[in-house]
Formats: C-alpha cells, structure tokens, sequence
C-alpha cells in the first residue's frame, strides 16, 4: 500500500485533533469521549482541514473552547485553514466513550456512565452507582446536577466521599 502525502496530511490532522482535551474533564481527550466524529484534509488544498464534533449536551458550553483548542492545535501542525463543524445528528451518547476514557474518570475520582444509553424497552433503573474511590455501591445521589450538566453530584455513605458520576444517555 502506497502512503500518499494527502494520507500523511490527514494522519496528522486526525492525530493533532485525537490529542484535544476536554476542557470540563481534561484528562479525556475529545475522542476518548466520543465527540471527534470526523476530521478530512482537503485533497485541493492540504492545508486545510475540517474537523466535525458533536456535543454531549445540545448547548454545552465546553464547544466553544473545544473549537478554539482544535482551531489552536491543528495550526500549530502546519494547517493554515481550519473548520470546525458542529453536527447535532445523530445525538451524541455515552456509548461513543472508549473504554479507556471510563477508566481514566474512574482513576480521576470520576464514575463512568453504565450500561448502554440506545437501548429501547422499559427504563432501566439505576440500583446504584459505584464509589470511583472505594468501590462501595452504597452511594447516594445528592444533585441531578454535578460540577457540568453531564455529570450528577453522588455522596458514599461508606467513604464519605462526594464524587461526579458521568450520567448515560
């Protein structure tokens, strides 16, 4: 298999966008999370690239400094033209997180969303959420709403911890 110089471009470009924090839980990147959906190099001009991302939440205010990060990020790569395009179809899910990037909340005091947000049938009921510290399921939900709108505010009645869990949907 032949390597192009456009191929080349376009590993990089995806590679500089991959490495883009989340600025609300900077130890994810966009596509530990899912966000990153897309990212090409225009074969006419490769210098120019265009980035799509989608937000957990329709409104999150974390897009707009994602957008300069990866405006920022892929110029500093060489790229003299970038677009970043915000697709809200189809919805972003907690499915589109890697494995990793629930393990790196979980190492970050952080409990990772369970279970899968597509599926279809009755309403799944949460029997509890695990302790990110100690592991105990004896947990409590203290607000809907955590430090960001995609996480719910959890106390552990064993450790007595306060921690966020990132809510599935």
């Amino acid at each position: 298999m032949v390597t192009t110089a456009l191929d080349s471009r376009l590993a990089v470009a995806r590679e500089v966008a991959a490495s883009v924090c989340d600025p609300e839980v900077p130890v994810l990147t966009i596509a530990d999370l899912g966000v990153l959906r897309d990212v090409r190099v225009d074969a006419d001009d490769p210098t120019r690239a265009v980035v799509t991302i989608t937000p957990t939440y329709s409104g999150c205010p974390a897009m707009d400094a994602i957008r300069d990060d990866l405006v920022l990020a892929l110029t500093d790569a060489g790229f003299e033209h970038v677009e970043v395009r915000t697709v809200l179809a189809p919805a972003w899910t907690t499915d589109w997180m890697t494995d990793a990037a629930k393990q790196k909340l979980r190492e970050f005091g952080i409990a990772p969303p369970t279970g899968r947000a597509a599926a279809r049938g009755p309403i799944r009921v949460a029997l509890g959420v695990k302790c990110p510290r100690c592991g105990s399921l004896d947990t409590r939900e203290v607000s809907r709403f955590g430090s960001t709108s995609c996480k719910a505010l959890f106390e552990c009645r064993s450790c007595l911890e306060p921690f966020d869990w990132f809510k599935v949907h």
